[in-house]
């Protein structure tokens, strides 16, 4: 006997086996208890069971319910159960999936009949059907709890929806449509039950609730935050402060009923605070009071929202009339100023937000997620829908229909998108009805994402099915790299359609049925995405996409993603207009062409670069060939000095003559300008920023001392092509921070030239000689020319500008004995030999060494004149009308500041510190602190103000392509800089005001240091 039970248990077992059950031992012990004992020898049953998501927890659950049921209702369950499959499906389908529901049907055991009743009809439940629903139940029995009736009234609905939904009777749009619907029921018995415990409030005010989000689009999730917004009047005869008091009872107390937790649990959060004003405004306006804010105060994310606003519960006359009243304000969003930066703020604070850990695990908020597809279609809503009614739905699937419809999104890209979505979408619903909790992450759990894989297996594409969840995860990142694409599909690609092929002057094409874009829709789209000049901006696309040519293919395939790359940047229009000129420069040569097409990396960093400012794009520009840079892995990475000093050398000895020698030199010079210019432009020096910012100015200082190298060798060869061999030896001694090897892109070379007669030769013909040479060589590398300019700056000088241009290392020694003021032994501080005569500039430096680090210190009298000199210059240097607070060189807390600090130290401390004895400033300072001349905190603050003033110049060259001490005045190149600096669209106060933040601090502490003689 025991043998054929036994028997029987491992043949039942097997069975369940193979039908997904996890743990079959506890699966045969429910199927011989009570309720379900009998269950176990139909086949029909077992299927199903093994049909749920989770054939275990749906044991379970069936298990709890028909040991919840009386002896009758027991019966009556188990005989449907058996004899009809569409009960057997949804409920079986329900316990399979979600165990908050199974606890529901636990504690109310008769709501089973909720899925044969009313709501599973094949007219599908609207608002009023839900509402009959709650009001039936709870209005029940006198003096019943009206909240725990409403909860679990809510619940029995909820159950019915879920399972329509999981047995496929409703597709996504539908059940989110019914969840809104029966949300807005919710609301309406709650302010009803208000309504009966406060008669006083509800006789004086008319109330109405406004959906937002979600539930205003009629496409709520099963559990969210509802959001929305309450606008009230008062009746006649009572005073409209009143009314709002009432109205506000009113609504508290709605909001509470449907957020409160009690026994049955809760229903959801009730969120108003995207009301005028959010959490700081009062909760319930007039009518009135909604407009005049609306009218005056409100921000662009907050007509995003209104977007999606529809009257849902309450007073049904005031709801039509605020939606009526909103709407002409929604539609107008996209001409006020500022629109493209508030749309790209809300996107991108919406990313940030997003805890590190959750970025790939996040369906709503993650990149390819949910709210890019929201937030992309709600954005061309606004922008279209200001001349096309038919684009004011505020449900997102059926906007991303109509604006298909209306050709102004692609239709096999609307598709996409669509599918996308509605797979998002029920991937969220389902992991949210295992609980009933809110959530947007992905399981992690290994059955949780087995019972996930097997409640989405009918939208899963492919013949996988041994392993779900591997065919899901697939699945979704499918989905979610379409999604990620969507700038480039429903932005960019219909305008590329609109103009390809036809005249500019028309614009406007037909295809596949539907119209294109006409040319004022371009115009507007491309207005919202950034540019400023989008009229402009379609005769570039169109002269880069029209024609059959291969170069037209490419460019026509390229442009949307360089589109949203450049849109993406501070300046749009001049990204576009750059490649425009690059590609008519270079569009027929076939290793460009080669580039764009196979480099998809290269492509990017091209559109970065030639959008990032003037400078790069302008020396790019002079010789457009350096495009190759791009593609080449290590095309960016700066040139050392011996290199470059190899190349130039190599290309004078190859000239015929001085002018054509310089011009080689000075081609070079453009070349590398570009290559550090476009690499710092790129991140791509260093990830930190102030190690970038050292490695830009050695790879400046490096290019043009090659520069300085090769020029001084070209009038050398020059003078002796006329006159024989040169009768003097030359020097050239780099000065400020041209000798601190921290130059920026707009720096001059600050020099000093130096010359010694060779032995037998007369001072005056060697001095005649040194002039010309170095004349030549200013004049050479000055002259206009398609290359930049290197302005060659020798003021620094015994005598300033009023004294020789060139001196023989006896004057100049001669001079400093006699004559050389505090000031000049500063400037020597970062006084390097650069080019020229190695011998002779060496002994140029043994020259100013005593004089720039002497033995006895700073007599008294010279640290006064110091001081003196700074204050002067502080009070008589500065432009009229520069603000002290943002000049970078000469204000509080700049790089006048930090140097003259830093250089007082080395003058006083040099002799005995030998590590002081260094040209550049940072590491004058690290060895300043390490000596303890200077606290660690205090020099942490100079640094970090210096090297703040120093980007934020280099900033300014990159984006304007001249140089400048201040912030621009202009918004759009402000912003330039700010993205340079790591600051994202719209945070350009928050960079002017970390500037004065870090260069007050530094101030302080100069003032201590400094002027206090510590």
């Amino acid at each position: 006997m025991e043998e054929r039970a036994g028997s029987r248990v491992s043949r039942l077992e097997t069975r369940l086996v193979r039908r997904g059950f996890s743990d079959p031992d506890q699966a045969v012990r429910l199927l011989d208890g009570p309720g379900l004992h009998g269950l176990a020898a139909d086949p029909v049953l077992l299927d199903a069971l093994g049909a749920a998501a989770d054939p275990d927890q749906a044991l379970l659950g069936l298990a709890r319910l028909l040991e919840a049921l009386d002896p009758h209702e027991r019966h009556t369950l188990r005989d449907t159960l058996t004899a009809s499959k569409p009960l057997r499906d949804r409920l079986l389908g329900v316990l399979g999936a979600s165990t908050a529901l199974a606890d529901h049907l636990a504690r109310h055991p008769r709501d089973w009949h909720a899925l044969v009743s009313f709501e599973l009809r094949d007219i599908h439940p609207g608002r009023g059907d839900f509402l009959g629903e709650l009001t039936r139940r709870v209005w029940a029995e006198d003096g019943a709890d009206r909240a725990d009736a409403l909860r679990a009234a809510y619940r029995r609905c909820l159950l019915a929806i879920a399972a329509r939904d999981l047995s496929g009777t409703t597709d996504l749009p539908q059940a989110a449509a019914e969840l809104a619907d029966l949300a807005g029921a919710t609301l309406q018995t709650a302010l009803d039950i208000a309504a009966e415990q406060d008669p006083e409030a509800a006789a004086a005010c008319r109330l109405a609730v406004i959906g937002m989000g979600k539930c205003g689009g009629r496409e709520l999730n099963y559990v969210s935050d509802v959001d929305v917004i309450f606008v009230a009047e008062a009746r006649e005869g009572v005073e409209e402060q009143k009314a709002v008091q009432a109205a506000t009872r009113l609504a508290a107390h709605a909001m509470r009923l449907c957020s409160d937790t009690t026994g049955e649990g809760t229903i959801w959060p009730v969120d108003a605070n995207l009301r005028p004003e959010g959490r700081n405004g009062p909760l319930v306006r007039t009518l009135a009071s909604h407009l005049a804010y609306y009218q005056r105060w409100a921000k662009t994310w907050e007509f995003q929202a209104l977007l999606k606003a529809r009257p849902i519960a309450g007073d049904a006359e005031l709801g039509r009339a605020y939606a009526g009243a909103i709407a002409p304000l929604v539609w107008q969003a996209a001409a006020r100023e500022n629109f493209v930066t508030d749309v790209q703020q809300m996107r991108r604070r919406v990313v940030d937000a997003i805890p590190a850990g959750e970025v790939d695990r996040q369906l709503k908020l993650g990149p390819g997620g949910l709210r890019d597809v929201e937030f992309a279609v709600q954005l061309l809503q606004l922008v279209h829908g200001r001349t096309d009614e038919a684009l004011r739905s505020g449900n997102t699937l059926e906007a991303l229909a109509a604006l298909s419809a209306g050709g102004y999104v692609g239709r096999a890209d609307a598709a996409s998108l669509d599918a996308a979505y509605r797979f998002l979408r029920a991937l969220e619903h389902r992991i949210q009805l295992q609980r009933l909790r809110r959530t947007h992450l992905m399981p992690t759990d290994p059955a949780d994402l087995r019972r996930l894989a097997r409640t989405m297996a009918p939208l899963i594409l492919g013949e996988t099915r041994d392993d779900p969840v591997a065919a899901l995860q697939r699945e979704w990142r499918r989905h979610a790299v379409e999604v990620r694409r969507l700038h480039e599909r429903l932005f960019y690609r219909p305008l590329l359609d609109a103009v390809a092929e036809l005249p500019v002057a028309e614009l406007r094409v037909t295809g596949s049925g539907a119209a294109g874009l006409s040319a004022e829709a371009a115009r507007q789209r491309l207005g919202a995405l950034g540019y400023a000049d989008p009229a402009a901006a379609l005769r570039h696309i169109s002269a880069l996409a029209s024609g059959v040519s291969r170069k037209a293919a490419i460019q026509r395939t390229l442009l949307p993603v360089l589109l949203g790359w450049f849109a993406d940047s501070a300046d749009p229009d001049a990204g576009l207009l750059n490649f425009r000129q690059v590609s008519d420069a270079l569009g027929r040569t076939p290793w460009y062409l080669r580039l764009l097409r196979d480099e998809g990396a290269a492509a990017e960093q091209l559109a970065r670069v030639l959008s990032a400012g003037r400078l790069a794009p302008d020396l790019l520009l002079r010789a457009p060939e350096a495009v190759a840079m791009l593609g080449d892995a290590g095309g960016l990475v700066p040139r050392g000095r011996a290199a470059l000093e190899a190349e130039v050398l190599a290309a004078v000895g190859r000239a015929a003559d001085p002018a054509a020698a310089v011009a080689a030199v000075r081609a070079v010079r453009r070349r590398e300008l570009f290559r550090t210019a476009a690499a710092d432009v790129l991140g791509r020096l260093d990830e930190d920023p102030a190690r970038a910012l050292d490695l830009a100015g050695e790879a400046l200082t490096s290019i043009t001392a090659a520069t300085l190298q090769g020029a001084l060798r070209a009038a050398v060869d020059g003078w002796e092509a006329r006159g024989g061999e040169l009768p003097t030896r030359i020097a050239i001694v780099a000065m400020g921070r041209y000798g601190g090897h921290e130059l920026g892109y707009g720096s001059d070379a600050d020099v000093l030239f130096v010359h010694e007669p060779r032995l037998g030769v007369l001072d005056e013909d060697a001095a005649r000689a040194a002039r010309e040479v170095v004349g030549e060589l200013r004049t050479l590398l000055a002259a206009p020319s398609v290359e930049p300019p290197l302005l060659v700056d020798a003021d620094l000088r015994p005598e300033g500008r009023n004294g020789p241009l060139v001196r023989t290392l006896s004057s100049y020694a001669a001079y400093y004995a006699r004559w050389s003021h505090a000031w000049e032994s500063q400037a020597l501080l970062r006084a390097e030999a650069t080019a020229g005569d190695e011998e002779l500039g060496a002994r140029f430096r043994e020259l100013i060494d005593p004089l720039r680090y002497p033995g006895a210190g700073v007599p008294d009298r010279d640290l006064t004149e110091i001081r003196r000199i700074k204050a002067r210059i502080e009070s008589e240097r500065l432009p009229r009308g520069a603000d002290p607070t943002t000049h970078t060189k000469i204000g509080r807390g700049g790089l006048a500041d930090v140097e003259w600090t830093v250089q007082l130290l080395q003058l006083r401390h040099g002799h005995e510190v030998p590590a002081l004895r260094t040209t550049r400033t940072r590491a004058a300072l690290a060895a300043a602190t390490e000596a303890g001349l200077v606290d660690r905190e205090d020099a942490e603050v100079l640094d970090a103000a210096w090297v703040l003033a120093s980007r934020v110049r280099a900033a300014v060259m990159l984006v304007r392509g001249r140089a400048g001490d201040s912030f621009p005045g202009d918004a759009r190149e402000l912003a330039g800089v700010a993205r340079y600096l790591g600051y994202g669209v719209g945070h350009s106060g928050e960079l002017v005001d970390e500037y004065r933040r870090t260069t007050r601090r530094a101030r302080r502490v100069v003032e201590r240091l400094f002027y206090g003689g510590e």
